[in-house]
């Protein structure tokens, strides 16, 4: 579904973002995505979508 229309972005792309790329909160995800919020309507449901994935983010290895 799409969460943010200003961008294009979808649940499964912040759910990819807190679970691969070891993000913390939403405006991390957007950033990672390629950009931050624009009109900020959509972030409060991506506020929760990134709460419900953090218990499930992937432990990155230290090099």
């Amino acid at each position: 579904m799409y969460v943010c229309l200003c961008n294009g972005y979808t649940d499964s792309e912040i759910k990819t973002a807190v679970r691969e790329n070891g993000v913390k909160s939403a405006d991390e995800a957007y950033v990672s995505l390629g950009n931050g919020f624009c009109c900020g309507a959509c972030r409060d449901c991506a506020v929760d979508i990134v709460n419900k994935e953090l218990p499930h983010q992937r432990v990155l290895a230290a090099e």
